[in-house]
């Protein structure tokens, strides 16, 4: 059962977490959902939260260090933090930006795919860099689910190019695909198909 979905974005992010979060719609979200979107680092806390409250019938929220994560709940990424999952908790590092980015995505998923193993799944979505390759490719050796928007759908399609280019994804969906396939395997119990 996936017990966490980790979504990373970049460039055109803000309109592709939109659709997504918008067909993230079931009785009870089991998993708990983490997004790494690239932002300035200016940018203020709680904008993008609020933003995608909008478009989510799930509560959305900024992490915090320390935080305990729950399920049933989106979280972000605080701007200019990396993201961290540790066991049971979030903790947010300032450390060298990651293919130029801070939050990183590879770091987000990288720490994911070692607390959670084959019980997280990773999605790529639109952006113009190759973050977030290494870090599906890490859920991917760690045996769980990888998904990647189709680059023809992509705002943007270096990022994802990059994750297939790196990684044997489970499944390469398009923009409008990608929720209701979260919901597949986030909502409902389900035999696992690879």
């Amino acid at each position: 059962m996936i017990e966490i979905a980790v979504i990373g974005a970049s460039w055109g992010g803000l309109n592709a977490l939109t659709t997504v979060l918008s067909s993230l719609v079931c009785d009870e979200l089991r998993a708990t959902v983490v997004i790494a979107q690239h932002r300035s680092p200016e940018s203020s806390e709680g904008v993008l939260p609020q933003l995608l409250r909008y478009s989510s019938s799930v509560p959305v929220r900024e992490a915090n260090d320390k935080e305990a994560i729950e399920p049933s709940t989106i979280y972000i990424a605080p701007p200019d933090y990396h993201l961290l999952i540790e066991d049971g908790h979030f903790a947010l590092a300032t450390d060298e930006r990651v293919q130029f980015a801070r939050p990183s995505i590879d770091v987000l998923f990288e720490t994911a795919a070692e607390v959670y193993g084959e019980r997280v799944l990773g999605v790529i979505l639109t952006g113009a860099n190759a973050d977030g390759a290494a870090g599906l490719r890490s859920i991917h050796d760690h045996g769980g689910l990888t998904v990647v928007q189709d680059p023809a759908t992509a705002e943007k399609s270096t990022m994802p190019a990059a994750a297939l280019a790196a990684t044997p994804v489970d499944a390469v969906l398009a923009l409008d695909e990608i929720g209701p396939f979260l919901v597949r395997h986030c909502c409902e119990e389900h035999e696992r198909v690879r």
